[in-house]
């Protein structure tokens, strides 16, 4: 009987699931399984090479479907998405995500159809590549300055975490509202507000509290 996985994956040790699991039930998911990785890097590190993604690659059979917030928790570097989501459609495995509700799958044999859905692949990876490199120049950027500075004043303490963050420079790209990001990330439209205008503030801020 064909299954229902969600594939959750999260940087840093003291980061949790909860969050991811809780969004792709909300939004009508019935898992069957949860596999997750803990404390690495969707850039430098390819999915075939973490232990539960490759515990993931095991369990997956043809007609099942993988579920996963969205490309990015499948990784961060764009050949690597891009070669980890096709192989997976030509096991016959269906990815689905939670945000923006995308589905790939390789049962099309319309070549439009299938360049559609592989340019679309390909522009997602390479977001997902595009935002993580930003995000670590922007860290380099805000702790820069905040040695520069001497600054010993940590600000108050966002009301976000790397995950969180995640989440709404995500959904800003694929050009989600202020709202639906929101109630997505659990934050204030305020907050999303904040972030959307002052990308490069929002890392440092995080940077700040060696979040």
């Amino acid at each position: 009987m064909p299954q229902t996985i969600l594939y959750a994956r999260v940087s840093t040790a003291d980061q949790n699931i909860d969050h991811q699991t809780a969004q792709a039930e909300a939004a009508g998911f019935r898992l069957d399984a949860v596999v997750s990785d803990h404390g690495v890097s969707g850039l430098n590190v390819p999915l075939c090479e973490r232990p539960e993604g490759r515990r993931l690659a095991d369990m997956l059979r043809s007609g099942d479907t993988l579920v996963v917030r969205w490309v990015d928790r499948l990784g961060r570097n764009y050949e690597d998405v891009t070669d980890t989501i096709r192989a997976f459609m030509r096991r016959g495995v269906i990815v689905r995500t939670v945000i923006n509700g995308m589905t790939f799958d390789g049962a099309t044999r319309d070549p439009v159809q299938a360049a559609v859905r592989d340019a679309l692949i390909a522009f997602m990876a390479a977001t997902a590549q595009a935002q993580a490199e930003a995000t670590k120049e922007a860290q380099r950027a805000g702790i820069a300055g905040a040695k520069a500075r001497g600054d010993r004043y940590l600000g108050k303490k966002p009301s976000y975490d790397r995950e969180g963050l995640t989440i709404v420079q995500a959904m800003l790209a694929q050009g989600a509202n202020v709202s639906e990001i929101a109630r997505t990330a659990g934050l204030t439209r305020q907050t999303v507000r904040r972030i959307r205008d002052e990308p490069d503030g929002a890392e440092a801020a995080l940077a700040r509290w060696g979040m």
